[in-house]
């Protein structure tokens, strides 16, 4: 029998830029096919042509054993393809409800739409994904990323597609929630569902797929059973080169007790953060652990002057920060690097000088004029020094790479050479050699005296990267962990049985697994 999808010897080019050139892949029905390479392989482009988004230059899809082009995704999803693309298509103002039946409510016996029952299906489609914990009736603007992106998952599989495909559909979910997501698409793979799963988590990649065709410059480099490749194997398929050690090696550690660059002291704010107090030394790497949602992201927040109604006292340099104002934050010297750079972290339309540029406008302006030749220089200064793959300054940035606007983002804050840095999952959704040249660049930036305070979903992470990394529950930091101490198994231990006493927090916490 031939695949059920399979696209062959696809060419797609975008100006000067070459982003397909001869790729192919081909995925069974009830088979799990992961679809691998760095950013800027093409994964992404090749699922745009698969779906309808985007029309091949050359070569052909074929569905069924039947070449076929979709004229839209509409046209796409008639028949069964149905993606879940990187950048969310959720309405953010609609309820979950509203979303997840777009373009299909139940109708009355007059026509009209039928909320009630709406809702309904709606609840019992996120009871049968695992998903129960999601309120059908909230506004999509007011879930945190993870549940939007579970309402994503969820809007697709409730169009009972045959071919499912997954772009990053897990990157921003917590370990318990791709347990659930994966148990949705076994059990949609056992009933013939083919699905397509991209995803820079290697363990996400074995643990869930049959194959995996790996992408190179948009090319297409090989195709292997999952079980039998190993991890340098593939990494190599993808990069074209061994992969080096990991995480860079860790200095010799700091003395923090008279060089802390920021001092926190009993940071509260609601019920959210209960008496923080934390430090992050010269040339030192302060790690935030524990269950995702324990108040982590609202600490990088409240320190970054985001929310109003923060108590306690925040000292930069030993000088007082004003709280609740971002920008006294960035004049103290502090920068945040958001866990969504889509929204919070970049402006999609505008291009990459203008990004990289924003956090530091004042110094490329004359009598309030930006300069084009200053922000020009800064951002090809930026592009160097990060390796940022673009095809020029005035690219917008929305057409950059996931990893290569993780750069933009960081390098807007580069530019403004603050003292400390707030990193929120910076490595999220983007690909193994991104990633290793994020961890350098953390490292370079201790070893110029600057400090980071850094949270991550993936433990790897705190173990390889961090100096010290502090276990957050409800809101309060509850142990810290250093050394020999900092281990996969003693952050676990922390996040789910801690008993011990709350590190400024003066309670103690009981948590549950």
């Amino acid at each position: 029998m031939p695949p059920l999808l399979a696209a062959t010897d696809i060419a797609k080019r975008f100006g000067g830029v070459v982003a397909l050139d001869g790729a192919a892949v081909a995925c069974e029905a009830g088979e799990i096919h992961a679809l691998l390479g760095e950013n800027g392989a093409g994964k992404s482009t090749m699922v745009k042509v698969l779906c309808g988004v985007q029309p091949p230059d050359a070569g052909e899809v074929l569905y069924d054993g039947r070449p076929i082009a979709f004229r839209n995704p509409a046209a796409a999803a008639a028949v069964g393809i149905v993606p879940v693309f990187q950048e969310l298509s959720l309405i953010p103002d609609l309820s979950v409800a509203q979303n997840l039946f777009m373009g299909r409510e139940p109708r009355s016996r007059i026509g009209l739409i039928d909320g009630r029952r709406m809702r309904r299906d709606a609840a019992a489609l996120l009871a049968e994904l695992g998903f129960a914990g999601i309120n059908p009736a909230a506004t999509v603007r007011d879930l945190p990323l993870a549940e939007r992106q579970l309402v994503e998952i969820a809007k697709a599989v409730g169009r009972k597609p045959r071919v499912l495909i997954l772009d990053e559909a897990t990157s921003a979910l917590t370990a318990r929630q791709v347990e659930h997501v994966f148990a949705v698409v076994r059990r949609l793979r056992d009933a013939g569902t083919a699905v397509v799963f991209i995803s820079h988590r290697m363990d996400e990649v074995r643990d869930l797929c049959d194959r995996a065709t790996v992408f190179r410059d948009g090319t297409h480099v090989g195709t292997v059973a999952v079980d039998g490749a190993s991890h340098e194997q593939i990494v190599r398929m993808m990069i074209g080169r061994a992969l080096r050690e990991v995480f860079p090696p860790r200095p010799v550690p700091v003395e923090t007790a008279s060089e802390a660059l920021l001092d926190v002291r009993e940071l509260g704010w609601g019920e959210a953060l209960r008496g923080v107090s934390l430090t992050v030394g010269r040339g030192e790497i302060v790690g935030l652990a524990g269950l995702d949602g324990q108040g982590q992201g609202d600490l990088l927040f409240a320190l970054f002057g985001v929310y109003a109604g923060v108590t306690g006292q925040v000292l930069l340099r030993r000088r007082p920060v004003r709280l609740g104002d971002p920008r006294a934050a960035m004049a103290a010297g502090l920068a945040l690097v958001p866990e969504d750079r889509k929204t919070q972290g970049l402006i999609l339309p505008l291009s990459v000088s203008n990004n990289v540029t924003l956090a530091t406008l004042p110094r490329i302006a004359r009598r309030g004029v930006v300069s084009p030749g200053a922000e020009r220089a800064a951002t090809l200064t930026m592009r160097d020094r990060l390796a940022i793959k673009t095809a020029g300054p005035e690219q917008p940035v929305r057409f950059l790479s996931g990893g290569n606007q993780q750069k933009v983002s960081i390098a807007k804050w580069l530019l403004a050479e603050p003292s400390v840095f707030l990193l929120h999952d910076p490595t999220r959704g983007i690909d193994v050699g991104a990633k290793q040249e994020i961890y350098a660049l953390m490292r370079a930036l201790t070893a110029q005296g600057h400090g980071v305070l850094f949270f991550s979903t993936d433990l790897s992470e705190i173990v390889g990267l961090c100096d010290r990394a502090l276990v957050m529950y409800e809101g309060a930091v509850v142990r810290e962990l250093a050394g020999d101490d900092l281990t996969d198994a003693n952050l676990v231990s922390a996040a789910v049985g801690v008993t011990e006493t709350a590190v400024g927090g003066g309670q103690r916490a009981a948590a549950t697994a």
